[in-house]
C-alpha cells in the first residue's frame, strides 16, 4: 500500500509538474513573443494661415408677418382678394356687412347735426345774454357726445372693413362668403417677403466677433448651390441663461421672393481675425472623455546585438509615442491643433485602433487629406 501510494504521489506530481513548466513556457512566449509592426499612413503636422470663420444654423423670418383678422364680428359679405395674391398697404380684402350699422349712423348723424344747429343757436343767445351759461355748456355738451357717438359708428364700420396692413403676398384664403367672424378668426396670412431675415444663434463667447454689419453667407436647403448674401442688422443684447446662447439677426433683400419665412438656412460668416495654426488630419485625433490624442511617430530603436530577426516578420521602421492634444476649429478633412504638437512632428492618421505606446511600424503614405472647405471625395 504504501509503495502504492508513492507511486500515484510520483506520478501525480510528475503531471503538475510538466503542466507547470508548460504554462510557464507558453506564457513566457506570448510576453516575449514579438508583435509585427503595424502598417499605417502619416502627416506631417504644419502651420497654416487660417482666418477666423463661424458657422451657426438659423430660420428665416419675414419682416412682417401675420394673420389678418377683424376685430369685429360680422357676416362675410365680400371678398376681395385671391389665395397667393401680392397686395399693397390699405387694399380692400373682406367686407363685412353693416347695414345695420350704417342704418344706425345716419340716426346718428342726424342726431348730431341737430345737436350742433342747437348749440350754434343757443351760443347766439348767450351772447345776448337771453339764457344763462349753463345752458349754453349743456348745449355743446350734447352735441360733443352725439358727433363721438357717430364718429364711434364709423370706426365700427371701418373695423369691418378688413384690409391690408403692409404690402406683402397673401396665403391661402381662411374665410368663406356668408360665414360668420367672431373677433379674431383668421382671414389669411399675409407676409412681407422683401426684404426678408435670418435669426440663428451664437455662443457667448463670440459676443465680441460679430457686430452690425458684419457679412454673412447664407445656404438653404430649397436652392443648393445659390448662396445668398446678408448683412447683420441687430444682435440681441442679452444671453439665454439656458443656453448661453445670444440671437443675431441677418438682412437679405429678396426681390424675387425666392425666399419664404421658416426655412431652414446655415449660416457662415468670416470673424475678420487670422493665425498660424498646426494642422492635422481628423483621422489621426483620438476622440475620448479623458482627452483627445494622438500617435506621434518616431525612429524605431536599434534591436540588440544578440537579437534575431523573426524569419517572414517585417521590421519596424518606427514607433510610436501616444500625446495629448487640444483640438481647435477644424476645416475639410482638418483640425487645428492649439497645444501639444509642433509643426514638424509626425502623426499617424489610420490604423490607430491597432496601436499602443511604443508601438512599432510600418509607413505606407499613398493616400493624403487636403484643407478643403467642400471636399468632393472620388468615386471609385
Amino acid at each position: 500500500m504504501a509503495w502504492m501510494l508513492i507511486a500515484v504521489a510520483v506520478i501525480f506530481g510528475g503531471v503538475f509538474a510538466v503542466k507547470a513548466v508548460m504554462g510557464a513556457m507558453t506564457n513566457q512566449f506570448f510576453d516575449n513573443m514579438p508583435q509585427p509592426p503595424v502598417e499605417v499612413s502619416t502627416f506631417e503636422a504644419r502651420s497654416e494661415h487660417w482666418s477666423g470663420s463661424a458657422e451657426a444654423v438659423g430660420t428665416l423670418v419675414a419682416d412682417n408677418g401675420t394673420d389678418v383678422t377683424t376685430e369685429a364680428g360680422g357676416v362675410v359679405q365680400q371678398i376681395a382678394f385671391e389665395s397667393g395674391q401680392k397686395v399693397r398697404k390699405g387694399e380692400l380684402l373682406v367686407q363685412l356687412n353693416t347695414a345695420n350699422e350704417q342704418a344706425q349712423l345716419k340716426a346718428l348723424d342726424t342726431a348730431a347735426n341737430l345737436a350742433v344747429t342747437q348749440r350754434d343757436r343757443w351760443r347766439e343767445l348767450g351772447e345776448q345774454k337771453l339764457v344763462s351759461r349753463s345752458e349754453v355748456d349743456e348745449r355743446i355738451a350734447d352735441a360733443a357726445t352725439t358727433q363721438a357717438q357717430a364718429e364711434a359708428q364709423r370706426a365700427l364700420i371701418a373695423q369691418k372693413t378688413i384690409r391690408a396692413p403692409f404690402d406683402g403676398v397673401l396665403g391661402i384664403r381662411k374665410a368663406n362668403l356668408g360665414q360668420y367672424l367672431n373677433p379674431g378668426d383668421p382671414i389669411v396670412g399675409l407676409q412681407a417677403l422683401d426684404p426678408i431675415h435670418v435669426d440663428f444663434t451664437l455662443p457667448e463667447q463670440r459676443m465680441n466677433q460679430v457686430a452690425i454689419g458684419t457679412p454673412v453667407r447664407l445656404e438653404v436647403d430649397a436652392l443648393p448651390g445659390q448662396p445668398f448674401q446678408a448683412q447683420v442688422t441687430a444682435i440681441e443684447p442679452s444671453v439665454d441663461a439656458n443656453t448661453r446662447n445670444f440671437k443675431v439677426r441677418a438682412t437679405l433683400a429678396n426681390k424675387e421672393g425666392v425666399l419664404r419665412p421658416g426655412t431652414f438656412g446655415r449660416v457662415g460668416f468670416d470673424l475678420g481675425q487670422s493665425s498660424d495654426v498646426v494642422v492635422v488630419p481628423q483621422t489621426a485625433i483620438s476622440f475620448n472623455p479623458y482627452g483627445n490624442s494622438v500617435y506621434v511617430v518616431v525612429e524605431a530603436p536599434k534591436p540588440a546585438a544578440d537579437a534575431r530577426p523573426v524569419e517572414g516578420m517585417p521590421q519596424a521602421t518606427h514607433v510610436v509615442k501616444q500625446r495629448f492634444v487640444t483640438t481647435g476649429p477644424a476645416r475639410g478633412d482638418l483640425v487645428g491643433i492649439t497645444d501639444g504638437l509642433k509643426p514638424g512632428d509626425v502623426v499617424v492618421t489610420s490604423g490607430l485602433l491597432r496601436l499602443r505606446n511604443d508601438a512599432g511600424v510600418t509607413i505606407n503614405n499613398q493616400v493624403q487629406p487636403a484643407a478643403q472647405d467642400k471636399p468632393e471625395p472620388e468615386n471609385r
